[in-house]
């Protein structure tokens, strides 16, 4: 019997759209604003929507991308 692996929108996205690299420049673009203007409101201002793209492309888009099906047709294409 063969195991299936779990779908992971993660295994059909280039390398600069990978968890880490999403991370990295996430913690990079806020850190880089602190390091540079070293003012908490302009970090905070910076780290708002760096912050909603990183939950969004981390935690929200993977799940829409396994709930919509999208990644159960890829698979059955590469099959045939």
């Amino acid at each position: 019997m063969s195991e299936q692996k779990p779908l992971s929108p993660w295994h059909y996205k280039p390398w600069w759209c990978q968890p880490w690299s999403i991370l990295l420049t996430g913690v990079t673009l806020i850190s880089g604003s602190w390091l540079i203007f070293q003012t908490i409101w302009i970090t905070v201002i910076v780290s708002i929507p760096v912050l909603a793209w990183m939950v969004f492309f981390l935690l929200i888009w993977p799940q829409l991308i396994i709930r919509s099906g999208a990644l159960d047709s890829y698979m059955e294409k590469s099959r045939d």
